[in-house]
């Protein structure tokens, strides 16, 4: 916790902040998609099933419209963030800082003491001592488990976990997925445990995208060069020569400098930079650098020369950073609208879904026995119940207006059974006894509606699981009535 050196209190280090939110961050992501609720997850993109499962609503395929949505909206969020935060993405929730802080921080350094400390990043341990060797391949074991269990856990997202052991006890029939989990895996190993943080520095590409982010007022990880002394001199083409590398040389030069060049700030960066020379695009905001100058300044009684900060208020010193700038509320707007357009969506989704053709034949004419006729139309109902259980399933004919009661059902008679997840198909028969045009010359097209529906536990139609059809009803010509009455 918090503790006062000559009156200037230092705060919980950023660090530590971190850690909370890595730690809540890792429980979400392996507890997430156990939690059910009516059956469905929270999020759950299931192409064994061809199911979309979002706020615990279940979509169909066929609703994969909401994707672009998501998309749009956890890539805006992430712009948002830069224009206000910097680089606060990628050293407080990107998956690849947190498996690396795991993999140094935690099994390295505080388990296996392989690093002598968290706050030197840059000296590698000596592996010329077989202790080490020992260390790193114990260091590697654990990460390999633990690498399993994030490409089980990344697949949870796209297979229900109950589903994902239930495929494990035949491995033989579902080595797509295994293969996905090691593949996933492997990649992991690389990445943390050799690749490290020139993933970031080199192959990430956000690092470029941030620089067209960042303006005046975006806040990171900044050093006071007012207070602190000029360590580099700028000499173009991104180049950067040093001026001191000793407190002595640099008080020479500025008296007033707060500087120590103790250089804790670049023993500690994970990407090993110097925060010194100013804006690099390695910079992560972990903001690791800014504890350590708040703990070495602290102890001399001044406020840290490392600070997290903006451009405007430290490097320019215009005057105070403007959070909420017009450039930040824009992002905010698009993000609630798309969020309303989101909601909004995902309320009209569809409990069944229908489809309907008619049979080539566009009717039959069948003569009754008091000198009538009937005419027959045949339909192709294509059904599917989106819900997650088992319903019954009927409809009815809604015709134009003065033509009501006039077109009936004549098969199916009853309502019938649809599962869930499975597509049925349906012949559905409408007939009609009454002569609903009299036209001598051509066949008439009669538009109507279809309302299907799922019957409720009192055989009552369902308000919910209801949806609404255009078709059509085709007349036959008069000469065709006459020639079926003959």
């Amino acid at each position: 916790m918090s503790k006062e050196k000559k009156g200037i209190e230092i705060p919980t280090p950023w660090r530590i902040k971190r850690y909370y939110v890595y730690a809540i961050a890792t429980i979400v992501a392996l507890v997430l998609p156990w939690i059910k609720i009516n059956g469905h997850h929270f999020f759950l993109l299931s192409f064994d099933k061809m199911k979309l499962d979002l706020a615990f609503v279940r979509f169909d395929m066929q609703e994969l419209y909401l994707m672009p949505f998501l998309l749009m909206l956890m890539f805006i969020t992430i712009f948002g963030m830069t224009v206000m935060g910097g680089r606060v993405f990628c050293g407080w929730v990107c998956p690849q800082t947190v498996f690396r802080v795991i993999y140094r921080d935690l099994i390295e350094t505080k388990l296996l003491h392989l690093r002598k400390r968290i706050g030197n990043k840059q000296q590698e341990p000596d592996m010329s001592k077989p202790e080490n060797k020992a260390k790193k391949a114990i260091a590697i074991t654990i990460w390999t488990v633990l690498a399993l269990i994030a490409g089980a856990d990344f697949m949870w997202y796209f297979i229900p976990p109950e589903d994902f052991f239930k495929y494990l006890s035949n491995p033989g029939e579902h080595m797509t997925m295994i293969g996905f989990v090691l593949g996933i895996a492997a990649f992991l190993i690389y990445d943390i445990v050799f690749l490290k943080e020139n993933f970031c520095i080199y192959v990430c590409p956000y690092s470029r995208v941030q620089s067209v982010l960042y303006d005046e007022h975006t806040i990171m990880a900044l050093y006071d060069e007012h207070r602190g002394g000029k360590i580099y001199e700028d000499e173009g083409n991104g180049e950067h020569r040093k001026l001191v590398t000793k407190q002595k040389d640099l008080q020479a030069i500025d008296p007033n400098a707060e500087c120590t060049t103790c250089e804790k700030c670049v023993t500690v960066c994970p990407t090993h930079i110097d925060i010194r020379q100013g804006l690099q695009l390695e910079c992560i905001n972990c903001l690791e650098c800014v504890d350590a100058c708040t703990t070495v300044m602290g102890k001399l009684g001044k406020p840290s020369l490392v600070t997290w900060s903006s451009d405007y208020e430290i490097v320019e010193r215009k005057g105070k950073t403007k959070y909420f700038r017009p450039k930040v509320i824009a992002y905010m707007a698009l993000l609630v609208g798309l969020m309303f357009a989101l909601g909004y969506m995902s309320t009209t989704k569809e409990h069944m879904l229908l489809n309907i053709n008619k049979e080539t034949r566009l009717y039959a004419v069948k003569p009754l026995d008091n000198g009538k006729f009937k005419v027959e139309n045949s339909y192709i109902f294509l059904l599917q119940n989106t819900e997650a259980k088992p319903m019954k399933f009927y409809f009815d004919v809604i015709p134009p207006k003065g033509m009501e009661g006039k077109i009936k059902i004549a098969k199916p008679t009853k309502p019938f059974k649809v599962v869930p997840g499975v597509k049925k198909k349906k012949i559905v028969t409408l007939v009609t006894e009454d002569m609903l045009v009299d036209n001598k010359r051509k066949d008439t097209i009669i538009p109507i509606k279809i309302h299907a529906y799922a019957l409720d536990k009192n055989g009552k139609p369902d308000k919910i699981v209801s949806v609404y059809r255009e078709t059509t009803f085709v007349f036959p010509k008069e000469s065709v009535l006459k020639a079926a009455q003959r």
